[in-house]
Parts: structure tokens; sequence; C-alpha cells
């Protein structure tokens, strides 16, 4: 059994690429290497394959569909390589708003993707976007045998709620917890389908750029929060990730 999680990392923009996906494996780390294109694809699945904690996802980010948004044929064509998906979504903060009507067309081909084939697990970005997501969502993706987790949820509570009537999980950062929204709107999700994430490099760890070991920060922080364990805290997101992959058959 994985020991931290780390269900957002982007392991290959990391100089040690190869040297971190090592140490989440012997550190027992359960690492989702979210990839930004699917360019990316090929090595971090070649590299995941060979461990028991991380695992490759297909991603075509939305911050970069103005510019790769045509490789949403290559994948297509890999979808079937992957049970995981990410980091997709939508994106309509300033600098993308003006990509955002061929962000929904990227991301309505994927969600149709993926409910075809099922199985799936995806990561979604929904910066500014949350309710057109899960409007999306409903009516493209098949959310019986797929499932959604909300990577740094900013979105409204009545939005999160909305989410989770929906089946969505969520993956938070130590990050999140600075926020002073953030007491607010992690009241209204479910401990139960809370899981960690660093966003790595994008966010800071304790000497520098965060790793998938600094998930233990925000593990500390939610523990605080509902004033339990930090074990205990530990064990529940770790069965929420065992119960997540028990749903989607991985």
């Amino acid at each position: 059994m994985a020991k931290l999680v780390d269900f957002h990392c982007h392991l290959d923009l990391y100089p040690d690429f190869e040297a971190l996906v090592r140490e989440c494996e012997s550190k027992e780390i359960y690492t989702l290497a979210v990839t930004t294109t699917p360019r990316a694809w090929s090595r971090n699945h070649e590299l995941a394959s060979k461990t028991k904690h991380v695992r490759a996802a297909l991603g075509l980010h939305p911050q970069l569909v103005q510019s790769h948004g045509a490789d949403i044929a290559m994948w297509e064509k890999l979808l079937g390589q992957s049970s995981y998906v990410g980091e997709v979504g939508l994106d309509a903060g300033p600098q993308y708003y003006r990509s955002l009507p061929e962000q929904k067309r990227v991301f309505e081909r994927i969600l149709r993707a993926c409910s075809k084939q099922g199985g799936k697990v995806l990561s979604i970005h929904s910066i500014r976007t949350a309710p057109t997501v899960l409007d999306m969502a409903e009516e493209h993706l098949d959310l019986r045998n797929n499932t959604m987790v909300m990577h740094w949820f900013t979105g409204t509570p009545a939005e999160a709620r909305r989410a989770v009537e929906m089946g969505c999980y969520f993956s938070i950062n130590a990050r999140m917890l600075r926020n002073s929204k953030a007491s607010t709107l992690l009241k209204t999700i479910p401990m139960e389908r809370m899981l960690t994430e660093t966003d790595g490099p994008f966010t800071e760890g304790k000497a520098g750029p965060a790793r998938p070991e600094d998930a233990l920060d925000c593990i500390e922080g939610l523990a605080g929060t509902y004033d339990i364990p930090v074990a205990d805290m530990q064990k529940t997101i770790v069965g929420n990730l065992l119960a997540m992959l028990k749903k989607t058959s991985h």
C-alpha cells in the first residue's frame, strides 16, 4: 500500500525526471504523472510502466490548446493505452480566454472519447470554468464508468457540491489550504472524496519546487483542519485512492 498520494504532478518537467520516478517508487508515493501534450506520453508511460506506484496520464493542457490543439488527433489515437487522462479541461483566465472556444471543442472530444472507452480517471483543470466543465461532463461523459478528479478546484461551494453529486473527487494541495476561501470550500467536500496533490513543480515545497513527497504538507494541513492525527488523515487519503481506483476498475 502507498504511503502518500500525489495525484497531480508534472514529473517530466523536473530536471531529474527519471530519478524522481525512482524516488516515488522507493518512497511508496502513489504519483499521477500528468502530461501537457500527447507528445510527452510515450516517455512518461515507459518510465511509469516499470513501477508499482507511478502512473502516467495522457494530457492536452487547456493552456496549450491555442498552440497544440491539433494534437487532439494524436491524443485520441493514444487513449487506448492509458487508464488515466490529464491534464485536461478548460481555462478562462485572462491569458487564455481567447482560445476558450477551441478549448471547448478539444475538451468535448476528450470527454466523448473517454465515454466511449470507459474506465478512465480524469484529472481536470477548471480555472474560472467550473460550471462549464461540469455541464460538458454531464452532457458528454458517461459518469457511471469514468471518474473525474477536480485538480486545484477554485470554484464556489455550490459548484463543489454539484461536483460531489456528480461523483467527482478533488485533489488538494498545501497551497490551497493557505487560501482564505479554502476552509469554506473544504466544508462542502466530503472527506472521502479528497486526494492530495502537489502540482509540482508549479508549487513550492520545503526545499524549492514541490516534489511528490511534499504531499505530506497537505496531509498535515488537512489533519489540522479536521483536528485528527496526521497518520489517520494519511490513511484516509490512501483509502480514498484505493476506493476510487476500485470503482473505476484499476
